[in-house]
């Protein structure tokens, strides 16, 4: 491929797509490299970047034309051509699968560690991390972390400042490294999922059935009419209960309590519900591959609507104090913002993306049952600041709701779970919509019918960077609140 860039469209004309919406693609390093240019002019959209057995793969998102891919490559002598070199959203990519497989990204504009601290077993000591230098009178330097006040993940955060005003901001991650990957290979399926919804424990629902939807693509595996309708049932209740306790959170650091008691009390609503329709309070290990493990019964069914209704009268609520208090406005309008050609540059996922008018939610975008037989708005907003990513989380409540509503006036009688097809061995990819972003994971099983590699990419990859961009040119005391307002996951990063 001679050409600078290539658009996936142009590479994937006349390949049909796999079960899971996926055309599969192996390219040599040039027409790879063609691709990773065309990520920077904008052509299609990074999805994940994983490495299976000495085999770089690429997932990628044309949105506009409703394509998706995985684009493989073969490493020589483990080299292979750096997307990040191109593409900036995929260096920490990059960086870690240099940590973890030891295959080197040609051109890697970065060289540091990245999930690596030095103290694995039988490697050595990398010394002390070296933190980007920045030039300039009158600059100090803040480290945060990673041990943080109160019950909260570990990460440090390195703010060089002039005065209050913030220059740059430096993540260092990785301290939740589990070593998700190498547990994974050789887990029976029926472990795989319960080591894949602990990924983030926030996001268990998500990750449990982007799980599920990639083993029954390759498996060839379909789970009864009851149990996708269940499986969005508990979509849903996860993601007002995250969103409804960050919106406190956000307003708790701006010193509003009365917003984030209510929130709180709202929040534990919602978990104690799940817990007497579901039993668990955050719906662990509830979606299996084949279908769910519990089902909903007509009490259940009953404490589901009625808690629709008390959501819905807290959501109202809280819109109008927050109408209503310039003071707490103060705090948010214009603080942290992301411009839009950044975020459509990473593919930012959830709340922040939609908050830059990016309307991606692969409910939609790459709709999946049941998501594409209901009726839902896609809600953006244009400012990109906390106030945005605040109210992009009140509107998906109100969305979350009706979709609910729908689900259970939908609930039809049957089996909750389908016999698994005969063990073959078989490739499967799946995109699900978590609270905070799209999920991506990707699954291959052996003739065995066990897992032999499997690979997980939450939408905090591409958000993280954004949060180091949000708080530049803002006043140090504003980090809390930005921060909370893009509540990226630690533990869903770190694998």
């Amino acid at each position: 491929m001679t050409a600078a860039f290539l658009a996936l469209a142009q590479l994937a004309a006349e390949r049909r797509p796999g079960p899971d919406g996926y055309v599969r693609l192996t390219v040599d390093s040039g027409t790879w490299t063609a691709l990773a240019a065309g990520l920077a002019q904008g052509r299609h959209e990074l999805s994940a970047l994983w490495v299976d057995e000495g085999v770089v793969r690429m997932a990628l998102n044309d949105n506009e034309r409703a394509l998706r891919a995985i684009v493989s490559v073969e490493t020589e002598a483990g080299r292979f051509p750096s997307v990040s070199a191109h593409h900036p959203p995929a260096l920490r990519l990059e960086r870690a699968m240099r940590d973890l497989h030891g295959v080197q990204p040609v051109g890697l504009p970065d060289l540091r560690p990245w999930l690596d601290h030095g103290r694995w077993p039988g490697r050595p000591e990398t010394g002390a991390y070296t933190f980007l230098p920045v030039e300039g009178d009158g600059l100090h330097q803040i480290p945060v972390g990673p041990v943080h006040a109160g019950i909260i993940e570990p990460g440090h955060f390195r703010f060089t400042a002039n005065g209050e005003t913030v220059v740059r901001l430096e993540e260092r991650l990785g301290y939740l490294h589990k070593g998700v990957e190498r547990l994974l290979e050789g887990a029976a399926i029926e472990q795989a999922a319960r080591l894949m919804g602990r990924i983030s424990g926030d996001s268990t629902v998500a990750y449990a059935w982007a799980f599920a939807r990639a083993v029954e693509a390759a498996l060839g595996w379909t789970p009864p009419p009851r149990a996708i309708l269940l499986r969005a049932v508990m979509a849903e209740l996860e993601r007002i209960a995250h969103h409804i306790n960050d919106v406190g959170a956000i307003c708790n650091d701006a010193s509003v309590i009365s917003i984030s008691a209510r929130c709180t009390l709202q929040r534990e609503d919602a978990l104690a519900a799940a817990d007497a329709c579901f039993g668990h309070r955050l719906m662990m290990d509830r979606i299996v591959p084949g279908g769910v493990a519990v089902d909903l019964t007509p009490e259940g069914v009953g404490r589901m609507r009625s808690l629709l209704a008390r959501v819905e009268e807290t959501r109202v609520e809280i819109g109008r104090v927050y109408d209503a208090m310039p003071s707490l406005q103060d705090r948010t309008v214009a603080t942290g913002t992301v411009r839009a050609e950044l975020a459509k540059q990473y593919a930012a996922g959830g709340y922040v993306g939609r908050a830059c008018g990016r309307a991606f939610d692969a409910r939609k975008s790459f709709a999946y049952a049941p998501y594409d037989q209901l009726d839902f708005d896609l809600k953006t907003r244009a400012t990109g600041d906390v106030d945005g990513r605040l109210l992009v989380r009140l509107d998906e409540i109100g969305e979350s709701l009706r979709i609910l509503s729908q689900l259970l006036g939908r609930l039809i009688a049957g089996p909750i779970r389908s016999e698994p097809p005969p063990a073959r061995a078989g490739e499967g990819a799946a995109l699900v919509e978590a609270f905070r972003g799209d999920v991506f994971v990707t699954v291959r099983l052996g003739r065995d019918g066990r897992v032999a590699h499997a690979h997980a990419r939450d939408a905090s990859w591409f958000q993280w960077p954004l949060l180091e961009a949000a708080i530049e040119g803002n006043i140090v005391a504003d980090f809390p609140l930005c921060n909370k307002s893009f509540n990226c996951s630690y533990s869903g990063h770190d694998l």
